[in-house]
């Protein structure tokens, strides 16, 4: 006799599947000052695990490897942001010429397009148009100090949170592995779990490795070209174009834009547009070409389930949820085995590393 109640009737497991994650997507999404920095801390752990790895290979105790990656990371992060300030200080600065020359181009091809007049009239509002033509208003109020004061407990409680979470995941991650391998699965499964968590942690080191050796290639590049044509501060730019291009989809959007807002302020005419047409067209080459040639042999994806996963975690984190996107998703169709077994050239490849 049918029982709705049974626990295998389909209906009952897809809507407590379906309660799941919606519990799961408002955790996430109401804890994300918290959760944030702690899978953020995670999956660079997951990231720096073989240098760790490394470390103590050559004799160096677990928690001094630990705190030896801990260390480098900081300083890598502290340098990235020291090369980035003058590029932020230089937008602020910018801004009251960026904002004129906007309006001055809206104003040039306002006959172009009068079919759009309330259009118009809204992006003359959002640029300040009730200004008089020809006089650059001033920049924005940058952020006060009070509200500075209320956003800096939050900023270092989140990077105390990502160094404690990063330090310790690299201290205990085996016995986590193990640990997890028990709770998931039987006795008979745990071996299988933890090569499934071994063959993860590689596929996303090898991942971000790679794509840390293309997007430097790419900045570099960038800059070269840039720094040809005469734009103001192409190393930065390049830097930018890299950090930038670890956030698919929406990071060389963000480098796009702002390239053009810089041809505005630089250059006249054509060549107003000539930047941005540079870093699309380096863009279009690295993603049609060298991502898929570096990376396809061993971690092919479905485009439609990264594009998926970069718009939930865009969603729920920001710019944190756009970096972690791809190592969660690699992890978790890793763990569901949907990739092939690595090849034998990877596995004694393997072998020699250990």
């Amino acid at each position: 006799m049918y029982n709705p109640a049974s626990p295998r009737d389909p209906v009952l497991r897809a809507a407590a599947f379906f309660v799941i994650v919606t519990l799961g997507f408002a955790i996430l999404r109401t804890g994300g000052d918290i959760l944030a920095p702690m899978v953020l801390g995670l999956v660079t752990g997951v990231i720096l695990a073989p240098v760790t790895d490394f470390l103590e290979r050559i004799g160096l105790p677990r928690g001094l490897s630990a705190a030896a990656v801990l260390v480098l990371g900081v300083m890598a992060i502290a340098s990235l942001v020291f090369l980035a300030e003058p590029l932020i200080w230089r937008i602020a600065e910018e801004l009251p010429r960026i904002k004129f020359e906007l309006r001055s181009l809206v104003n040039e091809f306002r006959g172009l397009v009068q079919g759009l007049a309330e259009m118009n009239r809204e992006v003359e509002e959002a640029l300040g148009a009730s200004s008089q033509d020809g006089e650059a208003d001033d920049a924005p109020a940058m952020p006060g100090f009070t509200q500075a004061l209320f956003l800096a407990p939050l900023i270092l409680t989140q990077i105390l949170i990502f160094g404690g979470v990063l330090f310790f995941f690299l201290l205990t991650r085996k016995g986590i592995y193990s640990w997890l391998a028990r709770f998931i699965g039987d006795r008979a499964d745990t071996e299988i779990l933890l090569q499934r968590f071994t063959q993860a942690e590689r596929l996303v080191s090898r991942y971000f490795l790679t794509i840390t050796v293309i997007n430097a290639a790419l900045g570099t590049a960038l800059a070269g070209a840039l720094a040809l044509i005469g734009l103001p501060g192409p190393f930065i730019w390049g830097l930018t174009a890299a950090l930038a291009n670890f956030i698919l989809y929406m990071g060389p959007m963000m480098v796009t834009g702002g390239l053009l807002i810089a041809g505005l302020v630089a250059f006249d005419g054509l060549m107003t547009f000539l930047p941005a047409v540079i870093f699309l067209s380096l863009n279009m080459i690295e993603a049609q070409f060298a991502t898929p040639a570096f990376l396809g042999r061993h971690i092919s994806v479905n485009p439609l389930l990264i594009f998926v996963s970069l718009v939930v975690w865009l969603w729920l984190w920001g710019p944190i949820g756009g970096i972690i996107a791809i190592p969660v998703l690699v992890i978790a169709l890793v763990m569901l085995n949907i990739f092939e077994p690595a090849s034998d050239d990877d596995q004694d490849s393997d072998r020699t590393a250990r």
